[in-house]
């Protein structure tokens, strides 16, 4: 075998070895974003909650004190994942989860469907949420 050749096949397995890496990397912090996430909904930390939303996305659909207001006359009872989809080359993900949610002033228990939309952020490393916060208005 020549040096080159050789050298090209070693090249070759570092590189897929090091996507690997990522791979598993950006796999693990999805995780982690989703468990974060997911206690602080079952918290009903709202505010907190916001912090994950995409600057972008926050940009195009401002989150009104209304909205915050609405959300902090509910406390969370469940949270059950009922879907998952990785997509974009495990840079994408979207998330169905089921909420049950409380109000207290009207003695209330709704359940909604919460469509979430999650892209990983190069730059800071990091899940960002592209789809806002639960919606207790939406039904289903």
């Amino acid at each position: 075998m020549h040096a080159s050749t050789k050298f090209i096949s070693i090249w070759v397995l570092v590189m897929l070895v090091l996507t690997a890496c990522s791979s598993n990397q950006v796999s693990k912090s999805r995780g982690e974003a989703f468990k974060q996430y997911e206690t602080i909904i079952r918290w009903s930390q709202w505010d907190a909650a916001a912090d994950f939303i995409a600057p972008e996305y926050m940009a195009e659909h401002p989150i009104s004190r209304l909205d915050l207001d609405r959300l902090r006359l509910f406390k969370v009872t469940a949270y059950t994942v009922r879907s998952t989809g990785v997509f974009d080359e495990g840079m994408t993900a979207r998330q169905q989860v089921e909420i049950k949610m409380f109000n207290a002033n009207q003695a209330v228990e709704r359940t909604i469907l919460d469509e979430q939309e999650w892209r990983y952020n190069k730059e800071s490393k990091r899940w960002l949420l592209h789809s806002g916060l639960p919606d207790p208005t939406k039904r289903y």
